[in-house]
């Protein structure tokens, strides 16, 4: 098999030709000048693909829009859902033009240069960054993670809020373009889960290498152990259970814990805190309020002081337990919010003018 590769110049007659002739596993090259060569046309680009046509979106549709149609699209031709050939190349151009789409600095270089400077080719040209190097081609592999968590409540689907997760490299310092990376996802979970302790069982699809040196989507259940007591950004690392690019080492896979927001409760380290609203009247004249607990269950709590707006009440050892002791818990804070009432009957001040008149 004999290769040409031809450089040449608009203003300069001579023309350089590099001949690489390959048999077997022997090669050899050489290298000759001729004078006044009839100077070859360049081959014609290949087709470029359109971003904004692959997601069915108009050019100036916002962030949100982009991602609501890649979330569409990647769901319907992700290659363990769709069986048609052609679906795992659509899959990558949906990918890819996501990855362009939603960075701003990438998107505003492609609309300046249009498609056919800033386009994708879709043979793989120099044009497209997903085939540059094999760190753009595991940025363009990452979005076959697909996350399926064994309850409804706990579901985590990496296409609603963080389709692309955030990779960052295991060492420190400047690192190679092949060096392995960990690949960093959130990891929702609610107080009773940190009051507790759980585990979360999270079914992961990923590329894997076979022998014959394709990548393939892959299977594999992963339990995710989250102890009493953690705090919001704990990471949990697993070693080699992310994406692989041909030629390298799996990367590493990683959960941060994310805490849910409660419906009745916000987290202060150990402690949390339950705001109760009660009236003017309650405040004034005493009350009993139910407040709930992180169990389910409720205590009741009776108020015969004067209660004053952001007042407190501390219930001991109802709160979570602590990272570094989880037998240790801490406490649950009740905040008083009072609520005035927005007018008051000139008898009922009068009234209140006697009664305050003597405190």
């Amino acid at each position: 098999m004999v290769l040409i590769w031809t450089q040449f110049g608009v203003k300069h007659k001579n023309v350089k030709c590099k001949v690489r002739v390959l048999h077997g596993e022997e090669s050899w090259t050489s290298e000759e000048v001729h004078e006044d060569a009839e100077v070859p046309s360049p081959p014609p680009s290949p087709p470029c693909i359109d971003h904004y046509a692959v997601l069915g979106v108009s050019s100036d549709s916002n962030e949100e829009e982009i991602r609501r149609a890649y979330k569409r699209l990647a769901l319907r031709y992700h290659p363990d859902k769709n069986p048609d050939a052609d679906a795992e190349e659509k899959f990558k151009q949906i990918a890819q033009a996501y990855e362009v789409l939603t960075d701003p600095q990438k998107r505003s270089v492609y609309d300046q240069q249009g498609l056919s400077k800033g386009g994708v080719s879709s043979t793989g040209s120099k044009s497209d960054p997903a085939h540059s190097s094999p760190k753009s081609d595991a940025h363009a592999w990452r979005v076959f993670f697909n996350f399926e968590f064994d309850s409804d409540d706990d579901l985590f689907n990496p296409f609603l809020k963080t389709p692309m997760p955030h990779l960052s490299r295991q060492h420190g310092g400047k690192a190679s373009a092949t060096q392995p990376m960990t690949e960093v996802h959130d990891l929702p979970v609610s107080l009773e889960d940190i009051l507790l302790g759980v585990t979360k069982r999270v079914k992961v699809t990923r590329l894997r290498q076979t022998d014959k040196n394709k990548l393939q989507p892959e299977e594999r259940v992963i339990d995710v152990e989250v102890k009493k007591g953690w705090k919001e950004g704990t990471k949990i690392t697993f070693p080699g259970e992310g994406h692989q690019v041909a030629g390298q080492a799996p990367n590493d896979l990683a959960f941060v814990v994310k805490e849910k927001k409660h419906a009745h409760f916000r987290r202060e380290g150990s402690n949390i805190v339950y705001t109760a609203t009660i009236s003017l009247r309650e405040a004034l004249c005493g009350c009993t309020i139910n407040v709930p607990i992180l169990d389910g269950q409720s205590k009741p709590i009776p108020c015969s002081d004067v209660i004053k707006p952001g007042s407190l009440r501390r219930l001991i050892g109802e709160g979570l337990p602590r990272a570094k002791n989880p037998t240790q818990r801490g406490d649950l804070l009740v905040e008083f919010n009072v609520v005035f009432p927005d007018r008051i009957p000139p008898s009922s001040k009068e009234i209140i003018k006697h009664s305050l008149g003597q405190c």
